[in-house]
């Protein structure tokens, strides 16, 4: 067992060297932002409430050398009476920086744990863009982003387990 400060071989470590595998946000952004309210003003007499549709939409791409982008991208529509009460849609960027962390960690923090930082701050910009539009603030509950990758990635390998079962 090598000791803090020196290497496995027991040469000691440049002063300074870090080691230590490290994931953070380097910075967030909104990437893109639209409102649409085609039917005011007269949608804001209706009297029955919409029926909204949320989506969401997680990509990563890499910008640089251990720098990632992720994008969390909602789009939300409402309808009242079979008339478009709003159309919103966001893309909520960050940039996450990486250091000595193993290469098949990296998917598992973009598509999981990256969007749960990105989200409660995609959250308020939605729900101030549907307030300045003229409706109650649409306030999205929680996603647990680290079980839907889970999920996905499970999917993915029954998939690629029964393709290769058919052969």
């Amino acid at each position: 067992m090598a000791d803090e400060g020196f290497s496995p071989d027991g040469q000691p470590l440049p002063n300074g060297a870090d080691t230590a595998p490290t994931a953070g946000m380097i910075s967030q952004y909104v990437k893109d932002l639209s409102f649409e309210n085609p039917n005011a003003p007269g949608i804001f007499q209706a009297q029955e409430p919409p029926a909204i549709d949320v989506q969401f939409n997680i990509g990563s791409g890499q910008v640089g050398e251990d720098v990632h982008e992720v994008t969390l991208k909602i789009e939300a529509r409402a309808e009242v009476g079979g008339q478009v009460a709003f159309i919103v849609d966001l893309s909520y960027a960050g940039l996450f920086g990486f250091r000595n962390v193993p290469a098949d960690q990296v998917q598992p923090f973009l598509l999981g744990e990256a969007p749960r930082l990105l989200f409660p701050f995609a959250r308020r910009v939605l729900a101030d863009s549907v307030r300045d539009g003229g409706f109650p603030p649409l306030l999205l509950e929680p996603i647990d982003f680290g079980q839907l990758y889970l999920q996905q990635q499970a999917a993915q390998d029954e998939g690629q387990q029964g393709i290769v079962g058919q052969a």
